[in-house]
């Protein structure tokens, strides 16, 4: 197995733990640098992450740090964006998909760099 790969799934691992959008790193090693196809970077990408979302809600959640009544709002509405996700791809093809998922990508990149700066409130760390 190549180095490149292992750090792109430590890497991916590591910041979807923190939930910050690790698929991306994988989707792009992936498409990039293996010639996998879009849609099946994506499969993998799904199936990469439920170790690690276990995992981290396992932590999250003895740490008290997952208010669950918001959570489960929030997952039914993605359950319902990943079925249209599912038939927009499969309407579109890989090609278009991709193209969007590039877009959405610079998008957020120029938001992160030219948006207005939250203050962040961290929580105090027990001594």
């Amino acid at each position: 197995m190549k180095w490149a790969a292992l750090l792109a799934g430590l890497f991916s691992g590591v910041i979807g733990a923190m939930g910050l959008g690790g698929g991306a790193v994988l989707i792009i090693y992936l498409a990039l640098f293996t010639d996998t196809a879009q849609l099946k970077a994506q499969g993998i990408n799904l199936l990469f992450f439920i170790p690690i979302a276990a995992a981290a809600v396992i932590v999250y959640s003895i740490k008290k740090q997952i208010k669950w009544k918001i959570t489960l709002k929030i997952a039914a509405w993605g359950l319902l964006g990943t079925v249209l996700g599912l038939y927009f791809t499969d309407y579109f093809g890989g090609d278009i998909t991709a193209k969007i998922f590039g877009g959405l990508l610079i998008v957020m990149g120029i938001f992160e760099i030219f948006g207005k700066k939250e203050k962040s409130v961290a929580p105090k760390r027990r001594k």
